[in-house]
């Protein structure tokens, strides 16, 4: 009986999954010359080996991997190692953890220059820049900071719109994007949606801004009251699966029309983002397998037709 429970819940995932991407608009851009969709993964909540989480994402069908610059040498090597022996891509997480500004920003240089000068040269790296309580002009401060390490190494360094750093509201980023024309994001679309406790639906031009100068994207997908829902592929998030996919949908089609690549990390979160049943924790859908699921349903929208 349990076996088939288990086999009922799987089946009704699987097609509850089908519904939702057969309700999406048509996506009909054709690509250009030098577009490429590359799909990554997260250690986010793996509990393995780099080794392991290489693999399995191999396996899987990711084209890379995006983490955390690791600081010790030990790690680094073995990331390197494994990156080599699956033949994967990489783009690393950098960030500062301090709350002093002056000790925040070292730290975020000192990462971001590790990151862009040791080992294979990552696609991108992503950060988790400044804070919501540092002033304009310190988080300013730290773009001039990543623009110049773009402009020294080539890495595009992206800034993600992460809630608690610099870029956490929609109306607070516009501040930044129109003050600093190299600005480029990280689209995480999905913590937006919770600061403002709405699909955005007031604040548009705000996005348009934002989705043009989006280099890379966390497919992660939030609703009014949190930044991920329980499982995408339930029929009761259609509306939010349909908005983020609609903004997904526009970046691409910027990125097919110049010809360039673009890098997409899929990125469901482990309890306590995964929503989880009171008393034990457990949660309520399956964090691997969301993700993958995600990473099909980009490969088969955005990939070569």
């Amino acid at each position: 009986m349990h076996s088939n429970r288990r086999t009922f819940l799987k089946q009704s995932a699987m097609m509850s999954g089908a519904l939702c991407l057969a309700s999406l608009p048509s996506f009909a851009a054709a690509p250009a010359n030098g577009f490429r969709l590359i799909v990554m993964a997260t250690n986010w909540g793996y509990g393995g080996s780099i080794h392991d989480f290489c693999r399995d994402a191999q396996q899987a069908g990711y084209d890379g991997i995006e983490l955390w610059w690791p600081s010790e040498k030990a790690a680094q090597e073995a990331l390197f190692d494994a990156l080599a022996k699956y033949k994967l891509q990489v783009g690393y997480l950098c960030g500062g953890h301090d709350s002093d500004y002056t000790k925040h920003a070292t730290q975020y240089e000192n990462m971001l220059t590790a990151a862009t000068s040791n080992g294979p040269r990552p696609l991108y790296i992503n950060t988790q820049s400044g804070r919501d309580y540092f002033s304009f002009e310190q988080n300013t401060a730290l773009i001039d900071i990543s623009t110049r390490i773009t402009q020294r190494t080539g890495v595009p360094i992206y800034h993600e719109t992460h809630r608690s750093r610099m870029l956490f509201a929609a109306h607070i980023a516009r501040q930044f994007i129109e003050a600093k024309p190299d600005l480029r994001l990280t689209l995480d679309i999905s913590h937006w949606c919770n600061v403002h406790e709405s699909l955005l639906e007031d604040q548009a031009a705000t996005v348009a801004k934002a989705l043009e100068r989006t280099g890379h994207i966390h497919a992660r997908i939030g609703h009014p009251e949190g930044p991920q829902v329980n499982d995408p592929r339930a029929p009761e998030w259609a509306n939010a699966v349909k908005a983020h996919f609609n903004w997904w949908d526009q970046v691409v089609q910027r990125h097919q029309a110049a010809g360039k690549p673009l890098t997409i990390l899929t990125e469901f979160g482990p309890a306590d983002y995964m929503p989880v049943l009171p008393y034990t924790r457990q949660p309520l859908a399956n964090q691997w397998d969301i993700n993958v699921y995600m990473m099909h349903q980009l490969k088969q929208r955005y990939g070569k037709k």
